[in-house]
């Protein structure tokens, strides 16, 4: 009974201090509406703050007490090694051909005859079109006819002469009169041959520009463009600053953005002349085109390997900086013991070609060197540091 008795005490102080609780939370005092009520509420809560911040600082203190690296800047680290920096100088360029020609006529007259289309694939030499000649080969045919009657009177003068049978000037007039019809021949036969116009090298008519029938002016109207896809070519031009690296031979990557494409290859030419208007020389950079797919004025963006280095030592240039001296530096870590701390120490450096987001170290550091990434801007010269994550390599 003592015991039953107990146990009911102890339940309703167990409810009472729920319901006090319940009473005294920040929902309930904001529900009251009371001003008063939610001031005290406030300042019980500032109060219970303040002494959970000075908990927060005992810790605090106890954990400076024992952890002695806390001060010590957290960096992290790369190990310096020879590897095969090449350089590569990007510019652009635009796809060209020698075998690109807009045919024009040599001859004027009426286009008569155009025996070729768009597309067509044509040897060297093809006839493409015929122009009227005017009235031309009636004339060589009666320049022919003389000239066939001056080969009989010639080579009769001459069986004469060797029989010493009438003069020599009978025989020089019949010689020279003959030749002269020989050469009016040849000359109308060029003339003549002037009206065919014909395919100056072997490759496919891209445009048939005018139409039979039309009239046409000697070395004034297109008739039709030709071209060969065969032997293409980059051309473009390369500051003067880079005219002993930039040379026969040296190997290029070619990109072409529209195509999605990419051919490795190399510069087939340097010039040997600088462009006084551009401080610039010409470059031409062959292009491989099995498959046709390479067009004319097509725009590329060229890596010419312009410098290469077997055994360079590179490092990003974010971790880079520079003093009131004008002199580059990184920092290297030294000493470092079993715990991963050591010394970060200032290196001065002279640094060469640049590629990208890496730089090349000429001079300061030497393969092996651990040299701080993460954290090199915040460390200062001789201080402790501890490396997390340290380079595997």
């Amino acid at each position: 009974m003592k015991h039953t008795f107990t146990l009911l005490i102890l339940i309703l102080v167990l409810a009472s201090c729920g319901g006090e609780k319940k009473k005294n939370s920040v929902e309930s005092v904001l529900e009251s509406n009371s001003l008063e009520t939610i001031r005290q509420k406030r300042a019980e809560l500032v109060n219970e703050q303040q002494a959970i911040n000075d908990k927060i600082k005992q810790l605090d203190d106890a954990i400076s007490k024992i952890d002695t690296v806390k001060n010590v800047p957290l960096i992290t680290t790369f190990t310096a090694k020879q590897e095969v920096f090449k350089h590569m100088l990007e510019i652009q360029g635009n796809v060209t051909t020698k075998n690109l020609l807009v045919i024009t006529p040599e001859y004027n007259g009426i286009l008569t005859n155009v025996y070729v289309k768009e597309g067509q694939k044509v040897s060297k030499g093809q006839l493409l079109a015929k122009i009227d000649d005017g009235g031309l080969s009636q004339q060589l045919a009666q320049l022919q006819i003389q000239a066939d009657l001056g080969k009989t009177t010639f080579e009769r003068q001459k069986r004469l002469w060797e029989q010493n049978i009438g003069s020599e000037i009978q025989y020089l007039q019949a010689k020279s009169t003959y030749e002269s019809q020989i050469e009016a021949v040849n000359q109308l036969k060029q003339q003549i041959a002037k009206t065919s116009v014909r395919a100056p090298f072997s490759g496919t008519i891209d445009d048939v520009i005018t139409e039979q029938g039309s009239v046409v002016g000697a070395g004034q109207t297109p008739l039709m463009r030709i071209v060969n896809l065969s032997n293409m070519y980059i051309e473009t031009d390369v500051p003067e600053s880079y005219i002993s690296d930039v040379t026969k031979g040296k190997h290029v990557t070619v990109e072409f953005p529209v195509l999605g494409k990419t051919i490795e290859t190399e510069i087939r030419q340097a010039g040997d002349y600088i462009n006084p208007a551009n401080r610039t020389f010409k470059v031409e950079v062959s292009i491989p085109n099995s498959d046709k797919s390479i067009k004319p004025n097509l725009t590329a963006k060229l890596k010419i390997n312009d410098y290469t280095n077997e055994k360079a030592l590179l490092v990003p240039q974010s971790i880079i900086s520079e003093n009131a001296e004008g002199e580059q530096y990184v920092y290297v870590v030294n000493n470092k013991n079993n715990n991963e701390e050591g010394v970060a120490s200032k290196v001065i450096i002279k640094t060469g070609k640049t590629q990208g987001d890496v730089i090349e170290v000429l001079e300061g550091i030497e393969s092996g060197a651990e040299i701080i990434q993460e954290g090199a801007r915040s460390v200062k010269d001789g201080q402790t540091v501890k490396v997390i994550n340290p380079s595997k390599d």
